[in-house]
């Protein structure tokens, strides 16, 4: 039979607890207070503490660090109420299993969490985890730091709380969020990510909060937007530091009373989406630099979850490689084991993304009947002396920019401009002679093939044949569209 404590200053909710656990046949004892609580774990071995935070004469947090000592192997449960939750998470950080919020509304996931914790060993737990993460192509390694994270994040994605998830520039916090998504309740439900920075203003708000039609220029027909299509699913707003002021005070009213006004309309909606959060920038240094607003920060950051940078990790770069390998189009391909050595000695200032596309690079550049990728297909960076690289030293490859905003401002400018020309003609009396309007045509072509050309090669970090690739064109036309030299092909 499994022994339970119940700690809880109110004794209506220990009497529950008892009568609840007493018919599953689990056996409880329960405390009112810290006396109780230290006198029982001398007493006795429990399998599962369920823990109040919040005691009057006892600190949670200080009980649960006790009870790790005293019974390392013994589960816990923390009870908190709303204004608690952080205290929680703390909780969870520092060894708690799980956590519930007071008052129990829905008694089958309390029985459902209390017989999990009792049921499922350790290593189950962590199974499961390694599945999704497989899934979600959330790569953990060896690394204690990642693994951690990993069994942190999925305690937390099942619980309806905001995360802010912080990491270097290619670290991998898009992956992290759809791990998230995919181990909460709502991973039938739909993910969808946008990049903040990506996108102007009006843009961005458009995206978020829909318009209605005739709402600004260009706006031809009522638009929903992501806070509605993502209503049960989670909604992922990457490199949230870059959202102008204006958008950062909408995003406060949607986390604070999940509603919002679509642009150019009067009729609030509703949203249930669950928010997860990304940026590479410190978002404390920037709500002290007045960048970004503190309370929305204190919204968003109910749950921070940091991810280790790939130089911090270059124990499991070997086996990263090998999984980045073997979702490409070679995943036969291997590195050589002086490759490895030069790779495990590089400061990957791109982290995954950099890494990523170094492996692209190299099976590109391989041998048709090649099975290994050796030392020489590396950039030329990782061939540098320590003082040509102190110098700075040209990098072959070159890095993706912070943001693309300043290009998709111009785009946007351009289509919005080219759009209001070309409307002017259409509602002029007189009409134009027709081949300045299809010179026109021609040229928003010429004009659009450059920008997703220029756009896909920043993702790729200048790698032609990747971007011809992902664009589902040849390199030769990626040439023509860059107005560098030859015709297109057929192709």
């Amino acid at each position: 039979m499994k022994n339970i404590l119940i700690i809880d200053d109110e004794r209506e909710i220990c009497t529950f607890l008892s009568h609840l656990l007493t018919l599953k046949t689990y056996h409880v004892t329960t405390g009112l207070n810290g006396d109780d609580f230290y006198k029982h774990i001398k007493a006795k071995l429990f399998d599962l503490a369920i823990l109040d935070v919040r005691l009057p004469d006892a600190d949670g947090m200080t009980l649960l660090r006790e009870l790790k000592r005293e019974q390392p192997s013994c589960k816990t449960l923390i009870m908190t109420g709303y204004s608690t939750v952080k205290t929680a998470v703390d909780a969870i950080k520092s060894g708690a299993n799980d956590f519930i919020e007071k008052p129990f509304d829905d008694i089958d996931k309390l029985e459902e969490q209390i017989d999990g914790l009792l049921e499922n060993g350790t290593n189950q737990m962590e199974r499961h985890v390694q599945s999704i993460a497989d899934q979600a192509g959330f790569f953990l390694g060896r690394s204690e730091a990642m693994r951690h994270l990993a069994a942190f994040a999925y305690k937390i994605a099942q619980k309806q709380l905001s995360v802010l998830i912080e990491g270097e520039t290619g670290s991998g916090k898009e992956v992290l969020a759809r791990f998230i998504h995919m181990a909460s309740h709502r991973s039938k439900e739909r993910f969808i990510g946008v990049n903040c920075g990506a996108l102007s203003e009006q843009l961005l708000e458009s995206e978020l909060f829909g318009h209605e039609k005739g709402a600004f220029t260009g706006a031809v027909e009522t638009r929903r937007g992501l806070f509605e299509l993502a209503s049960q699913g989670t909604l992922f707003l990457d490199e949230i530091a870059e959202a102008s002021p204006q958008t950062q005070v909408k995003l406060l009213r949607v986390l604070e009373a999940r509603e919002y006004y679509p642009v150019g309309s009067e009729k609030v909606k509703r949203t249930n989406a669950r928010i997860l959060a990304a940026s590479h920038k410190n978002l404390q240094e920037a709500v002290k630099e007045k960048a970004f607003r503190e309370d929305l920060l204190y919204r968003l950051n109910v749950v921070k979850l940091t991810i280790p940078p790939l130089r911090e990790r270059v124990d499991d770069l070997e086996e990263l490689t090998t999984f980045l390998v073997s979702q490409s189009e070679r995943p036969d391909m291997t590195f050589s084991s002086e490759a490895v050595s030069v790779m495990k000695k590089y400061h990957w200032p791109g982290n995954i993304r950099e890494l990523s596309n170094v492996i692209s690079r190299a099976i590109a550049l391989a041998d048709e009947e090649a099975t290994m990728i050796p030392v020489s297909l590396l950039p030329h960076t990782f061939h540098e002396s320590p003082a040509e690289k102190e110098a700075g030293a040209a990098v072959e490859i070159p890095q993706k920019k912070e943001s693309s905003s300043q290009s998709t401002a111009e785009f946007e400018r351009y289509l919005k401009e080219w759009t209001s020309h070309v409307l002017s003609l259409w509602h002029q009396e007189e009409p134009p002679p027709l081949e300045e309007v299809l010179d026109k045509v021609k040229e928003l072509e010429q004009v659009t093939g450059q920008a997703f050309v220029e756009k896909t090669l920043q993702q790729t970090y200048g790698n032609r044949r990747e971007a011809a690739r992902q664009l589902d064109i040849t390199m030769r036309k990626i040439r023509y569209i860059l107005n560098e030299k030859g015709t297109p092909s057929s192709g």
